[in-house]
């Protein structure tokens, strides 16, 4: 009786003890945290020397501790965008092993990872930083060696003095008119030889030595007379040394330049090119866009590119510049039905119905398929059942004619079937595993979560609708010596996630 009584009680116990591990080993899994630890820099200005990277300026250390995760996690960086946000972080290149001497080493519990700031980034004073890992788990904001949880970014693309307005020193508008400063570019085919040369810059304009309020770009209209000069706005991180000459402005009796066109604002393009005329002066320096035009140099210049044009007028005892912001007439077209550049994939036996709405005057449709045009289809409407390349055309027929093109291709559907999650990719362009092939339970429809990532951990692609026949990889891959692995996690909705390599091979 007692060996019974024993039994069952071990029994109990057994059960029990199996139940205690369940739950203890749900709780290990669902309680994955990164724990931010505090950055060991209040800013990051980069490009600039760096004590701590002899080898390169543009290096930067987090620390964390995780707890939860399976050896084999991995772990990037994100930043916000230049407004704080995360909706569509900034994924900044990881260096691997770091790059500070004598790297502190990780440990099951405590992570250390190295990044780059991205060259074209644009420069703000409140960005974010959090670490994301390789399953999907994001960290609390970074907080940095004063305690902020947002702080200076910039990339100090270029360093060191710059010229305006060709290296004038003093400059007289026309009373009651206008002249323009700007930032020159004068030989842009020689690197780093101007700011311009980097469009994600920010400027300070200063005025008598007061900052110019609201006066970002590298261009600035000036009216009053005083003395002025601009400098590249890295925030705290800006050098006094990074800035222009000084130009002394003063005014002067004379008249304001002005631009008209002669087919109007906006003119048609289909009547050919119109013909912008400047008040006439003593000589002119035309710009499109804030870049000089090469060999512009009288009071007429011929175009039919749309773009903000000035013109710096020299009157003799001043100087006042000309605008004209030149449009050219569009009409809105749009077609639904089908993406345009894009293969389209129907099944053998359906039809796509693809249509267009314009607000075209008196608008004609044709319809082409491989190049030639489909007899009959001149209707804003196109039923499609075979595959092929095709272009639906939208003409405007009135005193301005206007074309609108919208081409895209359209092939059958292939029944894939996948057995398994291939692990071998040939993107080579002949039509046969051209990009990573899964199962259809986690395709499109599915709310699957998709991400690859390269040997580097750089999350090269993300998905919550992955489709095999417009899948991975949808650009051109370089292959160097090797075949590039990448690596792959598949979480299911609701399921465990599952893990493996690709390799592409030529």
């Amino acid at each position: 009786m007692k060996s019974k009584l024993y039994s069952y009680l071990y029994s109990i116990k057994f059960c029990f003890l199996l139940i205690v591990f369940f739950l203890l080993s749900n709780f290990t899994s669902v309680a994955q945290t990164i724990l931010p630890q505090k950055l060991g820099y209040p800013r990051i200005c980069a490009n600039i020397p760096n004590i701590d990277y002899p080898s390169g300026y543009n290096r930067y250390e987090v620390f964390f501790k995780i707890s939860g995760f399976p050896a084999n996690e991995t772990f990037f960086v994100l930043l916000s965008d230049d407004k704080g946000n995360f909706t569509n972080p900034i994924k900044p290149k990881i260096i691997p092993n770091g790059a500070a001497p004598n790297p502190p080493a990780d440990t099951p519990t405590d992570k250390t990872l190295t990044f780059e700031v991205p060259s074209d980034l644009v420069g703000s004073d409140i960005y974010g930083l959090k670490i994301q890992s390789s399953s999907g788990v994001v960290s609390q904001l970074f907080k940095t060696s004063d305690l902020q949880s947002s702080f200076p970014i910039h990339f100090l693309s270029y360093s060191g003095t710059f010229y305006i307005n060709n290296k004038s020193d003093a400059l007289s508008f026309c009373n009651g008119g206008s002249v323009t400063l700007s930032v020159d570019n004068s030989t842009p085919s020689i690197p780093d030889s101007s700011p311009l040369q980097y469009p994600q810059l920010k400027y300070n304009w200063y005025k008598n030595g007061v900052l110019v309020p609201n006066e970002t770009k590298s261009s600035l209209s000036v009216n009053q007379a005083g003395d002025y000069y601009v400098e590249v706005n890295y925030g705290p991180c800006s050098d006094i040394n990074t800035r222009s000459q000084s130009v002394k402005v003063s005014g002067a009796s004379g008249s304001g330049a002005v631009i008209s066109s002669s087919l109007g604002n906006p003119f048609c393009s289909s009547l050919g090119s119109t013909t912008l005329s400047v008040s006439s002066g003593n000589s002119y320096v035309w710009r499109r866009d804030n870049t000089v035009i090469d060999g512009a140099i009288s009071s007429n210049y011929i175009t039919n590119l749309p773009g903000t044009y000035t013109c710096d007028v020299d009157f003799g005892g001043c100087k006042s510049t000309g605008s004209i912001d030149l449009k050219v007439l569009t009409n809105t077209s749009a077609i639904s039905g089908v993406e345009v550049n894009k293969v389209n994939y129907i099944v053998e036996g359906e039809t796509l119905n693809v249509a267009i709405t314009t607000d075209a005057v008196s608008p004609t449709y044709q319809w082409l398929l491989d190049g030639a045009a489909i007899l009959g289809a001149n209707t804003n409407t196109l039923n499609i059942t075979a595959q092929g390349s095709y272009k639906a055309i939208v003409t405007q027929n009135s005193s301005c004619s206007i074309t609108t093109e919208f081409p895209f291709d359209v092939s059958y559907k292939v029944n894939l079937n996948a057995p398994k999650i291939s692990n071998i990719v040939s993107p080579n362009g002949d039509g046969v595993n051209d990009t990573w092939i899964i199962p259809d339970e986690y395709i499109s429809g599915t709310n699957t979560h998709i991400m690859i990532l390269s040997s580097l951990g750089d999350i090269v692609f993300e998905s919550d609708n992955y489709d095999n026949y417009s899948g991975w990889p949808q650009i051109a891959v370089e292959f160097t010596n090797f075949n590039p692995v990448y690596y792959y996690i598949i979480t299911p909705n609701g399921g465990s996630a599952k893990k493996g390599s690709i390799t592409l091979v030529k």
